[in-house]
């Protein structure tokens, strides 16, 4: 089973960036598809950025354009750049895997905050 570790939140005006990074133990991981997910607070869990063994990557309206999602299968980490932050982009940040045999693991989150 893959176990994830997000890493690169905090907090950052509006109008900047962060970076985060997911490290992925486990044998599987190129075959895996990745994604990013968030919740704020008092909200459902939500997709943000997905992106397949094959590098086909999907994002939500509100981000496309600003985000970014990356994997490096060498080093086994998937990347989230985000730019032109905004305030309702503040929530948990997860690292989300799915195998092809269907098996899910997620991070434990790492905090995003913008400052209006």
């Amino acid at each position: 089973q893959v176990q994830l570790v997000e890493s690169g939140g905090g907090l950052v005006q509006a109008g900047g960036s962060l970076r985060l990074s997911c490290a992925a133990s486990g044998s599987t991981f190129s075959s895996n598809a990745m994604g990013w997910y968030r919740q704020a607070s008092g909200q459902q869990r939500e997709s943000v950025a997905t992106i397949s063994s094959t590098y086909i990557t999907n994002y939500r309206d509100s981000v496309k354009g600003r985000f970014t999602i990356s994997r490096d299968n060498a080093k086994k980490t998937v990347s989230l750049q985000m730019n032109s932050l905004k305030p309702e982009d503040t929530a948990v940040y997860y690292c989300y895997t799915k195998s092809p045999w269907g098996f899910e693991s997620w991070g434990r989150g790492t905090q995003v905050t913008v400052s209006s």
